[in-house]
């Protein structure tokens, strides 16, 4: 199969792929092209959750989960049925969380339509605990994916990820084995073929 040398090659630009960081915003998607070799975002999709020139870059990997529940990490947290994700490398042992309850959980921050992040961790396990908010409705990281002032945009000119976008639902989503692909596909016909690449092409 074609394999390219790197992601600078003529035939992904002439398909399309986005690398401008001008598109950059919060809701924005990142996802890894497919040899990344860093093993903390290999075939990852990123939210972001925060984005600006001035402050860089916020966000959750969102196709990592664990096998534990977020009654395994807290204590003194209901059991749920809620997914335990792996959000990112920088502050591991912090539970971060994104939902779809607006302002139902106090001191939320919009990201976009239908799309909120953090808020007040009690309030939210209050309202699970009752039953108001669901396990569709809110997805639990430990740790996030960060960047400074210019490294995301360092990263984009070298091509290491591209930008695309998904609704609220598809982010809360839980199908994280297939999100990496479905990601690049839903950018158009000619992406599957990137989606497609082996992780290992030298064993293709």
């Amino acid at each position: 199969m074609f394999k390219p040398e790197n992601i600078e090659n003529e035939f992904f630009h002439r398909i399309g792929f986005n690398f401008d960081p001008k598109s950059l915003t919060a809701g924005s998607v990142l996802i890894s092209e497919p040899f990344l070799s860093d093993p903390n975002f290999s075939r990852s999709v990123i939210l972001l959750t925060e984005y600006t020139e001035d402050d860089g870059a916020f966000g959750f990997i969102l196709n990592k989960p664990t096998e534990l529940e977020i009654s395994d990490i807290v204590d003194t947290f209901p059991y749920s049925g809620h997914t335990f994700h792996i959000g990112g490398p920088v502050s591991s042992e912090t539970v971060f969380f994104i939902h779809s309850a607006g302002s139902e959980i106090n001191e939320s921050r919009k990201i976009m339509d239908d799309l909120y992040w953090s808020g007040d961790f009690d309030h939210a396990k209050e309202l699970i605990d009752l039953g108001k908010v669901t396990a569709d409705q809110i997805k639990f990281f430990g740790g996030y994916s960060g960047w400074g002032v210019g490294q995301l945009e360092d990263e984009l000119k070298h091509h290491s990820w591209i930008i695309g976008s998904l609704t609220a639902d598809q982010v809360l989503a839980g199908d994280a084995d297939s999100l990496w692909k479905r990601s690049l596909t839903r950018l158009g016909k000619k992406f599957s073929i990137m989606a497609e690449f082996p992780e290992n092409p030298e064993l293709n």
